[in-house]
């Protein structure tokens, strides 16, 4: 089995049309049906139905792609490897962030591995939550950090950091008349909302929290920034949630914040990792110093 037949097996994988699979690859198309037909032959099983209304995966074929698919992964993380080794290296951790997951204390965290370990890379990605627990789930990501213990079967969710939840108000606003806002008295107030595609895990915690308020929500704007709600927020569009750790660099003159009058109202920042016990020894590594600098 060649990586050539398998390259050509995913592309057309992808496009599920010869012709633009051929083009795709940079080759013409009889070479392509024969790289599937010699594929097919060495598997002994149909990939690929053809008929007059276009090609489509065989049950084989989708079950196939993802193994594929996973092999992919191995071999860029092999190829990843070898050069970090041959840069002078020691291998690399490639982590996913989502839902806005940042905050100073993850700075601090990183800027202390990379003293410690220099040799070790780490790469970040800002991610979707759904693209970051598919990447877990295939080895894309080694590790991830996410507002939500929400993520279904193959990953592990472990709480790292809690922060209180605060609100966003306008200079001038009826809620200022409270040192700490109850959650009912949001009720009625329009609100500037997280977009959910952008902040999924951290959307989903905060409508559980948003349950408690009597009035049915009255969401004027979705944003997928916090730039972007505070500055709606000091327009005077509505008041918008953020974590304290964020007050730091978010000073204006046109937002004030304010607590919740709730112990409970907090957001939880957890390591998301696959449920593989076969952690790498730099990986291990990185998750124990992480569980060190961890003050809850």
């Amino acid at each position: 089995m060649e990586i050539r037949h398998l390259r050509c097996f995913v592309v057309l994988a992808e496009e599920l049309h010869f012709t633009r699979a051929a083009e795709r690859l940079h080759i013409e198309q009889p070479p392509l049906s024969r790289a599937i037909k010699e594929l097919e032959d060495e598997l002994g099983v149909v990939l690929f139905n053809r008929n007059r209304r276009g090609t489509l995966l065989t049950a084989a074929g989708a079950a196939f792609l993802q193994d594929v698919r996973r092999l992919f992964t191995v071999l860029d993380q092999a190829r990843e490897n070898a050069k970090a080794v041959a840069a002078g290296l020691r291998g690399s951790l490639r982590i996913a962030i989502s839902d806005g997951a940042i905050d100073p204390r993850l700075s601090a965290f990183l800027a202390r591995c990379r003293a410690e370990e220099p040799e070790v890379e780490i790469r970040l990605s800002e991610v979707p939550l759904a693209e970051q627990l598919r990447g877990l789930r295939s080895g894309d990501f080694m590790i991830g950090f996410a507002h939500t213990a929400d993520v279904g079967d193959g990953v592990v969710a472990e709480p790292i950091w809690q922060d209180p939840l605060v609100i966003a108000v306008p200079a001038r606003h009826a809620l200022l008349v409270h040192k700490e806002v109850p959650l009912h008295e949001l009720g009625g107030h329009p609100l500037v909302l997280c977009d959910p595609h952008a902040c999924e895990g951290y959307c989903r915690e905060l409508g559980r929290l948003l349950q408690a308020v009597e009035h049915k929500l009255n969401v004027v704007e979705e944003v997928s920034s916090l730039d972007m709600m505070l500055t709606l927020v000091g327009a005077g569009y509505g008041v918008g949630f953020m974590t304290a750790t964020k007050i730091p660099v978010s000073q204006r003159p046109d937002v004030v914040i304010r607590p919740l009058a709730m112990d409970s109202a907090v957001i939880t920042t957890y390591l998301l990792r696959s449920d593989n016990s076969n952690l790498s020894a730099s990986l291990e590594r990185f998750i124990d110093r992480l569980r060190d600098s961890s003050v809850g």
